[in-house]
C-alpha cells in the first residue's frame, strides 16, 4: 500500500497556549483541538499529518528543512510572531522545494503595526489569515491540491 502524501504542520512560539492566552483574540480552541480536527481532515483528503509545536526558532528552521529532505507535500506555517522577524525562517522556506502555507489565526493587518510584516509570505505559496483555527483547514485542503 502506497504511504499518503505527507503535509508537516509546523506552529511557532506560544501557540502551546492556545485555549488560554488572549482567547478574545485566538480564541478558546487548544492547539489539540486543532491537531484532531486537522487528523481527521486528513484522512477524508488522504493525507498524513506531523503536527509540531516549538517555542524556538532553530526549531523550527529544523522543521522546515526536514520538510525538504522528507520531500513532504506541503508545510502549514504558523510561525506565531517570527513571521515578523526571522529571516532564518524565510531563507529556510526558500531554501526547499516544498510549497509553504502561511497561516495565521488573528489578522496581522488589523493588529499592531509591528505584526503587518511578514518575511513568510514573500516566499510562501499562500496565507490565510484571521478565519480563526479553520485557515488551518483551508490550508489543508490547499495543499491537498497543490
Amino acid at each position: 500500500m502506497a504511504k499518503s502524501p505527507l503535509v508537516l504542520v509546523l506552529n511557532g512560539p506560544n501557540l502551546n497556549l492556545l485555549g488560554t492566552r488572549e482567547p478574545e483574540i485566538y480564541g478558546a480552541d487548544t492547539l489539540d483541538d486543532v491537531a484532531a480536527m486537522l487528523e481527521d481532515r486528513a484522512k477524508a483528503l488522504g493525507l498524513e499529518i506531523d503536527m509540531r509545536q516549538s517555542n524556538h526558532e532553530g526549531h523550527l528552521v529544523d522543521w522546515i528543512q526536514e520538510a525538504g529532505s522528507r520531500k513532504a507535500k506541503a508545510v502549514i506555517l504558523n510561525a506565531g510572531a517570527l513571521t515578523h522577524t526571522s529571516i532564518a525562517i524565510r531563507d529556510a522556506i526558500k531554501a526547499i522545494a516544498v510549497p509553504v502555507i502561511e497561516v495565521h489565526i488573528s489578522n496581522p493587518h488589523a493588529r499592531e503595526t509591528f505584526r503587518h510584516l511578514s518575511h513568510v509570505a514573500p516566499v510562501a505559496k499562500g496565507s490565510i489569515t484571521g478565519l480563526g483555527i479553520h485557515g488551518y483547514a483551508l490550508a489543508l485542503d490547499a495543499a491537498a491540491h497543490l
